[in-house]
């Protein structure tokens, strides 16, 4: 179970397509198929046993009794083995589509997604190309199943006709004088229920092998290839050394490098503001020293130790970050901030504190039932928030991390207006005064203040220094800067 605990936490195997049909195949059958392989070994068994002891009283009639009763049963088993592998083939064949599926009934089904919907008149769109996967899906199914169940009914019927033959030939056989009657009753139990004990053993042992044809799903997604996590430091060798990134470059698996040679040093007490257009790399960077990706080329050091010598807890407790593609969890409202930090999940007094520096405090009271309010719209009497009420949530989880000395902010305020935005991060550099932080946003106004500013582009590092040191090299940030400023003439 090691390699499927290494499956989920590794963010860059759930951005593989391949990955995803895998895991959809095995999730659909690991529940249901081992407890069927199991019962169908032991009906095997016990029809074994049943078989042999009514093959003993068969070889007494004769021994061609058994040739007799193996060919009524045997076109049938090999017919259901036949079709049970094509099944499987058509199943792992459709996996992609079944995805599609499901994520167009979400799409069309949530309420995060269903304003556009409904806006864009998408609705047919989505409807006529789910249709249209269901009706070759449902097209493929159907020629399998005609052709399966015509083809078991054709040699059902052989099956039959030929265990009628074997009670004809016990009859014709009294009739001459060679049984009596009790043996003639006898030997037609004896053939039913051998007929009956085979045709088990037959339809378990191709239940089994069905079985094992989808349970392969579930070994070759376990045994995925993964990154072991084979970190143990749970101490930096140069405690207050900070974040070191040693020409760190990264490519996602099967892409081209999205960043190169990035260099640069953080110490504690210190903060940081990334500044670039969408796609420059920015938002790369912080998942690198998160330690959601390892670089492909370089280092990154914490406290003089390299990312990938630490122990994984104990680097995550170091750090609080909040993605601009923040979670809004179908939670109550402290609950949606205890996980920030599950150590304090259920801490009343950190719920309040956290929500305090997030400013998330003043409109949590206001809701029916404060901290246990149900938040979004799936549960019962749920309360659903504003983009910027929900933004305050995300920060407010980022600070029940009350041990994190790296805070990470990727564009915490992009939903908010600008009092609340000063608000927030005068909030912030109180907060932090001790910690590395590191901003992400494209309104300088929130990263002038940062002591330290990297320009980026293409995934490179263009230009670095203060606010004022920047206007005054006179490149792309003061280009950025005088641009947007000029918006608020």
């Amino acid at each position: 179970m090691s390699n499927f605990r290494g499956a989920v936490q590794s963010l860059a195997q759930f951005e593989d397509s391949e990955l995803y049909d895998k895991l959809t195949r095995a999730r659909r059958e690991a529940s249901t198929r081992p407890l069927g392989l199991v019962n169908k070994t032991f009906s095997l068994l016990q029809n074994a046993i049943s078989l042999g002891s009514f093959g003993v009283l068969l070889v007494q009639f004769s021994p061609w009794a058994l040739l007799v009763l193996v060919a009524g049963a045997l076109p049938v088993f090999i017919s259901e083995a036949r079709f049970s592998g094509e099944a499987f083939r058509l199943f792992r064949w459709r996996s992609p589509h079944s995805r599609m599926q499901m994520y167009l009934e979400t799409v069309l089904a949530r309420e995060d997604s269903i304003k556009e919907v409904k806006l864009f008149g998408l609705e047919s769109l989505f409807l006529q190309r789910y249709r249209a996967i269901f009706n070759r899906l449902f097209t493929e199914e159907r020629r399998l199943t005609l052709r399966r169940e015509g083809w078991g009914f054709a040699l059902g019927l052989l099956g039959t006709l030929t265990f009628y033959a074997a009670y004809g030939w016990v009859v014709a056989e009294t009739v001459m004088g060679r049984l009596t009657l009790g043996k003639m009753t006898m030997y037609l139990m004896v053939f039913k229920q051998g007929q009956s004990a085979l045709s088990a053993c037959l339809s378990a042992i191709s239940g089994m092998y069905e079985d094992n044809l989808y349970l392969s799903n579930l070994y070759e997604y376990l045994e995925q290839p993964v990154e072991a996590d084979t970190g143990t430091q749970t101490r930096g060798v140069s405690p207050g050394d900070g974040l070191r990134l040693e020409d760190v470059s990264f490519a996602y698996p099967g892409g081209r490098e999205v960043l190169h040679g990035v260099s640069l040093h953080l110490v504690p007490g210190q903060s940081l503001a990334l500044v670039g257009e969408n796609g420059s790399g920015k938002t790369t960077l912080i998942k690198l020293l998160t330690r959601l990706y390892s670089p492909t080329r370089g280092r990154i050091l914490l406290d003089g130790t390299d990312l990938r010598d630490w122990d994984a807890v104990a680097l995550r407790e170091r750090v609080g970050v909040i993605f601009q593609d923040f979670v809004r969890y179908q939670l109550p409202v402290g609950e949606n901030l205890g996980v920030g930090d599950t150590h304090a999940f259920d801490d009343e007094a950190r719920w309040e504190d956290a929500a305090r520096y997030g400013m998330a405090d003043d409109f949590i009271r206001q809701m029916p039932s404060g901290y246990h309010t149900q938040l979004g719209r799936w549960f019962k009497n749920g309360q659903e928030l504003s983009g910027g009420q929900w933004q305050k949530i995300a920060l407010s989880r980022a600070y029940m991390r009350e041990n994190a000395d790296i805070l990470v902010l990727d564009e915490p305020t992009a939903a908010m207006d600008p009092a609340a935005e000063a608000e927030v991060f005068a909030r912030f550099r109180e907060h932090s005064r001790d910690r590395m932080t590191i901003l992400i946003s494209h309104r300088f106004s929130t990263v002038r203040s940062a002591e330290q500013i990297l320009v980026m582009d293409s995934g490179r590092i263009i230009e670095r220094g203060t606010h004022a040191e920047l206007l005054a090299q006179n490149g792309r940030y003061a280009q950025l800067f005088r641009l947007q400023a000029k918006g608020y003439e």
